[in-house]
């Protein structure tokens, strides 16, 4: 028995070096962990139970009836995280470069229907070379088996996708269609075609980093969600990510208890908000103040930053935020955002988070660029996520709501629970400024001071209809709240709704306007 127990631990230890240890210091040398180093870092120490450990490829061809890849180029397991259950895998890039083949895929296959079976998240770290070429259509099956498996677990299911080397070809559909995905500057890359393909296809010239790296996805494509200095620090968000979410749809999200009282007020929210409109402020200020220990996981802030959105709790609930952010572009909606915030409702509605809406916003934003963008299909998507919500939908308009903007924006009329407003809450069709100069073009023309009668009459508009008042007294706005009340409001709503039923008529699905 003794021999055969040494041969297994031989055999493991050799599986466990991967590509060896020239191949690990190269990894080290390039500022990255290896796929077992990695999974130390994130799991619970000792957790880590390993699945697959033994599998091998088949193949006969090109050359690889003589390679042996450890592991097929992949670890695959449980553990846990802050001793919850969660299924992982992680990509080796010693092992033949982390590339993908039939076994490879069939490795993560079994993960993801475990974790799906289980109720568990699952998390990707992602280090690969992309399909291997030596075997073909087998390649191209496996990645088809992981893309079903991620659409088809989509909201049911947390999955989350960490990008620690390249990704590409058709290895990048699998993290856009995982729920967040966490990149390290300078480290990681995604794209479809490399800086080479597209250089000898149409002649432009792009390094790697500025085509796929942190920041490009970050940044400007809105692919990415986090963007982290080193692994460690990707490891520890995943951690902070994990602590709000359910293990899976049919759960409510992790109640934390803390020291923040329930009733606590806050004077520092009068000031913050100026009482000028057009003057510009940081709404994530109105945020901390108003969450449980001003503790906000803020997401993709670096997209579309025009309009915040996040993970916070009330009274020790899970929440997801979003808010308009009048330091960029006066907090308008337009396409990104319009994005960004609906797929971000619906994943809190998917687990069960309940949403709370902060809104100053002063209408889509203008221009021929935006409208031939297609503002009218993406605005239609916000519009769309809110009313398919079914958590409950908490709003306070803080400042400007007007048009149709602020209907987009958790209003009452798009199914909102509770709507509170600030008495500086100005609910109109339009700012006083436009609707003035429309409404009494007449009169300013014919004065002899037009612009003291465009005044005067944009004064008596805004005393008249830019207010809460209006929407109030037709129930739109169910009350008006002094700025420093605001925490104690928003927990009682919550509180008196959390347990919220609500089923949608059955159907096979709706038509997203994507």
């Amino acid at each position: 028995m003794q021999d055969k127990v040494d041969d297994l631990k031989a055999r493991q230890e050799k599986i466990k070096k991967g590509g060896g240890e020239k191949k690990i210091a190269r990894q080290h040398d390039k500022g990255k962990y290896t796929a077992r180093e990695r999974l130390d870092m994130m799991l619970d120490e000792g957790s880590f139970q390993e699945i697959g450990m033994f599998v091998k490829h088949r193949v006969q061809d090109l050359g690889l009836d003589e390679k042996e890849i450890p592991g097929e180029g992949v670890v695959t397991g449980r553990g846990t995280i802050e001793g919850r259950n969660v299924f992982v895998f992680a990509q080796d890039f010693t092992a033949m470069g982390g590339s993908l083949g039939e076994m490879h895929a069939k490795k993560i296959w079994k993960i993801m229907d475990m974790a799906e079976k289980a109720g568990a998240p699952i998390i990707g770290l992602n280090d690969s070379g992309g399909a291997r070429i030596q075997e073909g259509v087998h390649s191209l099956a496996g990645y088809g088996g992981i893309f079903f498996r991620n659409s088809r677990n989509s909201g049911i299911i947390p999955q989350l996708s960490a990008i620690l080397g390249p990704c590409a070809g058709g290895a990048v559909y699998s993290p856009a269609l995982t729920d967040f995905v966490f990149m390290v500057d300078k480290t990681s890359k995604m794209f479809i075609t490399g800086p080479q393909v597209i250089k000898s296809v149409t002649g432009e010239e792009v390094s790697a980093e500025e085509l796929g790296g942190g920041m490009a996805h970050n940044q400007l494509s809105g692919v990415a969600h986090f963007l982290d200095q080193d692994e460690e620090s990707c490891f520890a968000r995943i951690k902070k990510l994990l602590s709000f979410l359910p293990d899976n749809h049919l759960e409510s999200p992790p109640f934390v208890e803390n020291d923040d009282p329930l009733d606590r007020t806050s004077r520092e929210l009068r000031s913050i908000v100026p009482e000028k409109p057009n003057k510009s402020y940081d709404i994530r200020d109105v945020i901390q103040e108003v969450i449980d220990s001003g503790d906000f996981l803020e997401v993709q802030p670096h997209f579309a930053a025009n309009i915040v959105i996040g993970f916070g709790r009330l009274g020790g609930h899970s929440i997801g935020i979003i808010a308009n952010q009048p330091k960029f572009k006066a907090g308008c909606l337009d396409i990104d955002s319009s994005d960004k915030a609906a797929r971000f409702i619906r994943f809190c509605d998917a687990f069960n988070l309940p949403i709370l809406t902060f809104t100053d916003v002063p209408g889509y934003l203008p221009g021929v660029e935006q409208e031939h963008g297609g503002v009218i299909r993406h605005g239609a998507k916000l519009l769309y996520a809110y009313s398919e919500a079914t958590v409950p939908k908490l709003n306070v308009i803080v400042r400007k709501a007007y048009g149709g903007a602020y209907i987009a924006m958790s209003s009452g009329h798009l199914g909102g629970d509770y709507v509170l407003a600030w008495p500086t809450a100005e609910i109109a069709v339009m700012g006083p400024q436009g609707a003035a100069n429309i409404i009494f073009r007449r009169e300013i023309k014919a004065a002899d001071d037009p612009e003291e009668v465009r005044q005067q009459k944009v004064d008596e508009y805004r005393e008249s209809f830019a207010n809460p008042y209006q929407a109030a007294a037709q129930g739109y706005v169910d009350d008006v709240i002094e700025p420093e009340n605001t925490r104690p409001e928003l927990i009682r709503s919550l509180e008196s709704i959390k347990d919220k039923r609500e089923e949608l008529k059955p159907k096979k699905h709706g038509n997203f306007p994507v």
